[in-house]
């Protein structure tokens, strides 16, 4: 209870793999990411270390947790004096979550593209411990935008940031309300069909790829007065154009930025993987309301993440620059 797993795969299986790291609180299956993801919980129960840690494992004579890091990776730890002034769940917190935050940078993804495409990630370790919690700090964030299970204050609940306001509003075509018992929330534009076996396969789908409206970019600013430089970083960060993405005929999610709609993590393009599985035939119901806004609030997310990346590449280069001396 109260653990986490950091997500990774081994290598790519498709070019437009995207980021290769997720992370979650739940159990997860190895097609989370396309074939190949792995799941590294950040703790292990004291009793279960070693060969003995498995899920068949019948008696715990220590249910205290431990970090779950090799002697190495102890032994970075003691060298940059963490393991002075941070307890085992902090240390376990502050390594995993640093690789997240050098994972998602796009920086370190394009400096390394051609070995992290044939081998797992290999992550540099920054050798002070205040670069580490910075770090850590910036993984996190991240943490809890991918964590399904967690809300977001900003981005999921309470008073959403201005610029992520807009992004992935359900609408109607023509305006006014949807009725969900008139059938306005199924998904029927053609975003996955069954194949051999019953396998779900996705499929195209329907969008509408436009210019963002004056009020969505006055909000990508920040609201009224928007900044014209906040605007200009915002779009650069979300996507020069956006659109619109349709359940049916009647309804659609509108303004879903270019870079949101295309953000892949593991192979799996996010959102439109999740619309494939909800098509109505497969799914054999309508959305429910709160299925409805999940598609909002996975956007947003997404948006958050996106408008990090700045704050992610300065973090990997601070890095880059000053990194631990690593010995196998």
């Amino acid at each position: 209870s109260g653990n986490s797993a950091l997500v990774v795969r081994r290598q790519a299986v498709t070019r437009d793999d995207g980021v290769p790291f997720s992370w979650t609180t739940t159990l997860g299956a190895q097609h989370a990411l396309q074939t190949d993801a792995y799941y590294i919980p950040l703790l292990l129960n004291n009793g279960l270390t070693g060969a003995d840690n498995t899920l068949g494992a019948s008696e715990i004579e220590d249910d205290s947790v431990v970090a779950n890091l090799s002697a190495s990776a102890r032994s970075y730890t003691k060298f940059i004096g963490l393991a002075e002034t941070l307890d085992d769940r902090r240390i376990a917190s502050s390594v995993w979550e640093h690789f997240l935050a050098i994972g998602c940078s796009p920086a370190y993804l394009s400096e390394n593209n051609e070995g992290i495409r044939i081998d797992w990630p290999r992550i540099p370790l920054p050798a002070k411990p205040e670069a580490l919690l910075r770090s850590a700090e910036l993984g996190g964030e991240l943490a809890a935008l991918l964590d399904t299970e967690a809300t977001v204050l900003g981005v999921t609940t309470g008073e959403i940031r201005p610029e992520l306001r807009q992004i992935a509003v359900i609408s109607r075509a023509g305006g006014g309300h949807l009725d969900p018992n008139a059938g306005d929330l199924a998904v029927t534009a053609g975003w996955g069909h069954a194949g051999k076996d019953g396998v779900t396969m996705p499929a195209k789908g329907r969008t509408v790829v436009r210019e963002y409206t004056a009020a969505e970019s006055e909000t990508l600013g920040g609201g009224p007065n928007a900044d014209p430089s906040a605007v200009n970083r915002r779009v650069e960060a979300l996507g020069a154009r956006t659109r619109d993405v349709c359940l049916n005929d009647r309804a659609y999610w509108s303004n879903v930025p270019e870079r949101v709609w295309g953000y892949t993590i593991g192979g799996y393009q996010v959102i439109k993987k999740w619309l494939s599985y909800r098509e109505r035939p497969l799914l054999g119901r309508d959305l429910t309301p709160d299925e409805a806004n999940y598609v909002t609030e996975m956007a947003r997310r997404i948006a958050a993440i996106l408008l990090l990346e700045p704050e992610l590449d300065a973090n990997y280069l601070a890095v880059k620059g000053d990194t631990y001396p690593w010995k196998r």
